[in-house]
Parts: structure tokens; sequence; C-alpha cells
């Protein structure tokens, strides 16, 4: 039981082949009730790990990684789809690519990274899950209209630019302070 959490993290990455499969199709509602089953699976795993102490170093690696790949992608067919706006998706790929560059960078030349998500950093995923489930449900239903995506949208945005700059600083921080010279 122990790597359930981790075994959910490797269905959640498996589910992201036929969500796309399913937008490119035009299939919204396929698309739509696959990525809510993999959108739970994210709070799960993170419920599983935390509430039994089923954590681990790969665990710590996956689940992070098994978001990125879901949310990424999906926003990417979106947004090829139509169903998605462009500039939403540029900042969702562009914070987390910063941050992959970001992380990259900090282990090459001042160490492990430590660390736990933010509370920004969860709240702008949480705003991501729901804007894309909105967006498919739109497409699979006309609902909900077009005023409250558009909100969603720019709230989604906020957050991914509040993430991305808090995520920067704090690299940039714990850099500074790990430095030779700080010491």
């Amino acid at each position: 039981m122990r790597h359930l959490p981790n075994l959910i993290c490797l269905l959640r990455i498996v589910l992201i082949w036929p969500v796309v499969a399913a937008l490119q199709r035009g299939d919204y509602v396929t698309a739509f009730l696959v990525f809510v089953v993999a959108a739970v699976s994210d709070g799960l795993d993170g419920y599983l790990a935390k509430r039994f102490g089923w954590t681990s170093a790969l665990g710590r690696f996956l689940d992070p990684l098994a978001d990125k790949l879901l949310l990424v992608t999906v926003f990417l067919v979106a947004t090829w789809q139509g169903l998605v706006p462009v500039w939403l998706t540029a900042a969702v790929v562009a914070r987390d690519v910063l941050i992959g560059f970001g992380a990259l960078v900090f282990r090459m030349f001042f160490g492990p990274l430590r660390g736990r998500p933010t509370r920004i950093s969860k709240i702008n995923t949480a705003l991501q899950i729901t804007f894309l489930i909105a967006a498919m449900l739109r497409a699979a239903s006309g609902f909900p209209p077009a005023e409250p995506m558009a909100a969603l949208a720019v709230f989604a945005l906020a957050t991914t630019l509040l993430s991305g700059a808090d995520y920067t600083i704090t690299m940039v921080r714990r850099a500074l302070v790990a430095s030779p010279d700080h010491a």
C-alpha cells in the first residue's frame, strides 16, 4: 500500500493520452470525464501520501512531474483545438519552463532542491485544473458562459504569474544564501 500514491501518479501520466486523443477527436465529453479522473487522482495521491505517511523520494519527483505533464499537454492541445486562449497557455508553459530551468540551474550549482509547493502554487494548480475542466465542459455543453470563462482565465493567469514570481524569488534567495560568496 505504501507505493499506492506513486501508482496513482503513474496512472495520471497514463491518462494524458486518452485526454489528448479525445480532444483531438472533438470528443469533449470523454476528454472532460478522463481529465476529471486525472485531476481527482492528483488530490487523492497527495492525500494518501500525507495521511498515511506513504511518501518517497520517487513520489516527490513523480507527483509534480505528472502534474506538469498533464497540465502542459492538455493546455497545449486544448489551445490547438481553440478551447483555451493562447495567452493563457503561453503563460502556463513559460512558468513551468522557468521553474524547470531554475530548478536545474539550482541543482547544478547549489545542490539539491528542498521545499514544498507554496500555497500560491497549489491555488494556481487548482485554478488551472478548474479552467481546463470548465473549457472542456463548455466545449461539450456550451456551459459555462463566456463571461465566467473569461474571469476564470484571468484568475488562472494571475495565479500563474504570481506563482512563477514566487518560485523565482524563492530560488534566487536560496541561491544567494547557498553561494560560496555569501559565506
